[in-house]
């Protein structure tokens, strides 16, 4: 049960236990049967005190049926209970506002009508008493409408702020693609071009292999960059059915490439990658790509220990470099924007993962992530 059920609950016992306690206490007070309309023993009037009292325990659910059972019990002793129903009709009542009031008007009348048991001399007190009431509960009642009323036209202008901001964020994330597919896609493309013209020009061998290289590389650069501008303008994944299974990148061919540049790299595979999911394979490869990135960046001349474990739960990567050799290159280390590893964070994450990236006690750096074995492409960007 909630706060405010317990509130509810709480507030019904006291009243009707009030209206028990006063209406036995007025029966009590005056028991000459004279008066009574029905010859009966005073606990008789008690119980009928009693029972209009938990009347009342209804009143939220059916004001008109509780009010209904009141005035029957009024019309043979005036219960003190019928002084509180008409703000249950009023407050909580259904129907047109005419139907309260004639039902606030019968409960008033068989209220004076059994009100001679008691031989009341003021017959005014008790209907502005029950008028009263019924006032009250047309105030709470308009009260509780316009708070509901105010409560909607916030939470519309949350949903309108919200929706104006996806906006805001999706024509920016098409301003960014067009920047992006007009200056850097522009700047691959010679960068290819002038490798593809130097691989034809030369005749040195050892040249010619290194355009290929460079070549290919720009190509694979504008592939991932035609994907995330698609992601940019559609915000949403890009669809990769197209994709062979053989096209998906393999690390020992990542690791290859960090050692044609000098770096000493050591992979270890344990298990079977298709055990993982292809969008959980590609945040693998992203994840030693950036890390070995590092290493040629900051770490020159440094070991490097790739170890990869596949298991039916997901995979574990760990990418750990030992203490630099001799200083990094100024111009190189201070390339980039430095938010690889936050990117890279919020990759692993988008994809249900983890990632930890701390310095080791030996002067080193560490990579670890942790990522599911599956993960709907949907989910992937």
């Amino acid at each position: 049960m909630d706060r405010g059920r317990a509130l509810r609950v709480t507030a019904d016992l006291v009243v009707a236990g009030v209206a028990a306690v006063i209406g036995s206490g007025l029966e009590l007070a005056d028991p000459d049967l004279a008066t009574k309309h029905v010859a009966a023993p005073a606990w008789i009037y008690v119980l009928a005190e009693v029972c209009a009292a938990a009347v009342l325990l209804a009143r939220r659910r059916h004001p008109y049926a509780a009010a209904a059972v009141i005035a029957a019990i009024s019309l043979f002793v005036p219960a003190w209970a019928a002084l509180l129903i008409p703000y249950a009709v009023t407050a909580h009542g259904a129907g047109r506002r005419w139907k309260q009031w004639a039902v606030i008007t019968a409960l008033i009348v068989a209220f004076l009508a059994g009100a001679q048991a008691w031989a009341i001399d003021d017959p005014f007190t008790a209907p502005a008493v029950m008028l009263f009431s019924a006032l009250l509960g047309l105030y709470f009642r308009a009260r509780r409408s316009l708070v509901a009323e105010l409560t909607d036209r916030a939470e519309r202008a949350e949903r309108e702020r919200l929706l104006l901001a996806e906006q805001a964020r999706a024509d920016e994330r098409v301003r960014l693609a067009g920047e992006m597919h007009d200056a850097v896609t522009h700047r691959l493309n010679l960068m290819v071009l002038q490798a593809g013209a130097l691989r034809v020009s030369t005749t040195d061998p050892a040249a010619r292999a290194a355009a290929e290289e460079l070549r290919a590389a720009g190509c694979q650069a504008l592939a991932e960059l035609r994907d995330l501008v698609g992601v940019l303008r559609t915000g949403g994944p890009v669809a990769t059915t197209t994709t062979a299974p053989a096209d998906e990148p393999e690390l020992a061919a990542l690791v290859d490439e960090s050692r044609a540049v000098g770096v000493h790299v050591r992979l270890t595979e344990n298990g079977d990658p298709g055990t993982v999911a292809p969008a959980v394979r590609r945040t693998l490869f992203r994840v030693v790509q950036e890390s070995l990135t590092n290493v040629r960046k900051h770490a020159p001349g440094a070991d490097v220990d790739v170890s990869v474990r596949y298991d039916g739960a997901g995979v574990r990567v760990a990418v750990a470099n030992t203490r630099p050799s001799r200083a990094p290159a100024p111009d190189l280390a201070t390339a980039g924007g430095g938010t690889g590893l936050d990117g890279l964070r919020h990759r692993v994450e988008m994809v249900g993962g983890t990632l930890a990236a701390a310095a080791t006690p030996d002067g080193g750096f560490s990579v670890r992530a942790t990522l599911p074995a599956y993960v709907p492409t949907a989910a992937f960007l």
